[in-house]
């Protein structure tokens, strides 16, 4: 999976889980650049992603996850699996 494609569907799932259509991030995005992203829907994020890519984060990777562009990255690796 190519990353524009990647990107597209992160969009998706940060517009439905933040319900905000004009949302569109990209590798730099961080919690700091959306309104409501807090703690508690960063877990909500984490789930969605991980439902639209079938797909589970480990416990580190969500931790040490800094912006969109590393949750892109480790998706690019799984999905080349």
């Amino acid at each position: 999976m190519d990353s524009k494609m990647i990107y597209q569907r992160l969009n998706k799932v940060f517009r439905d889980v933040f319900d905000d259509n004009s949302i569109t991030v990209n590798p730099k995005t961080t919690a700091n650049d959306i309104e409501d992203w807090d703690s508690l829907e960063h877990i909500t994020l984490i789930s969605a992603v991980e439902r639209e890519f079938r797909m589970k984060f480990k416990m580190g990777e969500i931790s040490s996850m800094k912006n969109v562009g590393e949750m892109a990255q480790i998706i690019a690796s799984r999905t080349k699996l």
